[in-house]
């Protein structure tokens, strides 16, 4: 149940990141090719160090643990984004 609960999170956070990144983007501006500039660079940071997680998690065996060590770069970086642009809101 906890997994389920944490997955509606995640699933809230982002679209609501989507959501603040498309209004700052649309308002352009400096802020607007910053704002599209970052996205791109924290995509490609988070998917390269889920990938190294999910390597060195699957030498050791264990598919569940490989799942959820991918998965948590893409939940901190959610989470950071939410924070920070709430806080400029």
């Amino acid at each position: 149940m906890n997994a389920w609960f944490e997955a509606a999170r995640f699933v809230a956070d982002s679209q609501s990141v989507v959501a603040m990144r498309l209004m700052r983007i649309a308002e352009g501006g400096p802020q607007a090719a910053t704002e599209a500039s970052q996205m791109i660079s924290e995509k490609v940071a988070a998917f390269t160090e889920a990938q190294g997680a999910v390597f060195s998690a699957l030498a050791t065996g264990s598919f569940h643990n490989a799942a959820s060590k991918a998965y948590a770069p893409y939940r901190r970086a959610v989470r950071a984004n939410r924070r920070r642009l709430v806080e400029r809101i």
